[in-house]
């Protein structure tokens, strides 16, 4: 961690940092070119093992494709340093400063977080984030995406995609070249995705860490929630949030129920 004390780069004050977070379009969100030393990402990019190492986790779904290294215990020295770093007091300290989320609390058990390779053909189709902590039951509330890509051209694909709040009109594209960082708000209708890798001999790389809040009575837990199929956009969400968190068979139950009314 004293490696990384006091070198953060930020283009313009905190202040205007939040300005830029809550006004942001299609939702609170930064794009921070620099904001972490290159010799430490560096680093921490020599330090990935290739995908043929039993380490790696990978998911090859239909909606999804990519490869994930999430337990921070696996790292090597640079990696478990940075892990550490984005996970510290004085990190969080700095997120609450630019998003006006207080007590922020970090993922040292990197549920879905730590390093994400997408390869040739990987994406991730147009989504709204898992809004609970897997292993500690705590509400997501920030995503933080730092990339690793060096020389990234806009032609190899990857990109992140920013949509409205139907999930029906990209409305940002977001260039995942190296030392660029992404922060944004996970919420119920912030949909977003990336595009297929189209080169056989480059590799997405990235680095993701989520940060939490203690959930309030009203919250309600539930997995990604995709944006509706051409056929199926005039679904309301509360129906696809439901898709998504209740079992299949007392969906079914529900709906045969309201059908007899």
């Amino acid at each position: 961690m004293t490696m990384m004390a006091g070198k953060i780069k930020l283009p313009v004050s905190t202040a205007e940092l939040q300005q830029q977070y809550k006004n942001a379009k299609p939702f609170p969100h930064l794009v921070i070119d620099n904001m972490f030393p290159d010799e430490v990402l560096d680093g921490v990019l020599n330090e990935i093992p290739p995908l043929t190492d039993d380490k790696w986790v990978h998911e090859r779904r239909e909606r999804l494709a990519k490869s994930n290294l999430r337990s921070a215990v696996e790292f090597e020295e640079k990696g478990y340093q940075f892990s550490a770093f984005v996970n510290s007091a004085k990190f969080l300290y700095l997120l609450t400063e630019l998003t006006d989320i207080w007590s922020l609390l970090p993922d040292p058990y990197m549920g879905g977080a730590g390093f994400h390779v997408v390869p040739k053909g990987g994406k991730f189709d147009v989504h709204a984030d898992r809004n609970i902590d897997q292993n500690t039951g705590l509400r997501r509330r920030l995503a933080m995406l730092t990339y690793l890509n060096k020389n990234w051209k806009p032609e190899y694909g990857g990109q992140l995609e920013l949509w409205d709040t139907t999930g029906s009109r990209c409305e940002r594209v977001v260039e995942p070249i190296f030392n660029r960082t992404v922060i944004f708000e996970v919420a119920d209708q912030n949909f977003h995705g990336v595009r297929p890798v189209l080169v056989e001999d480059r590799a997405r790389m990235s680095f993701a860490a989520y940060f939490h809040t203690v959930p309030d009575e009203k919250f309600i837990p539930h997995a990604s929630v995709y944006a509706p199929t051409f056929y199926d956009r005039r679904d309301p969400l509360r129906k696809r949030i439901a898709n998504e968190v209740i079992p299949p068979v007392v969906y079914r139950v529900v709906r045969w129920a309201k059908g007899k009314k």
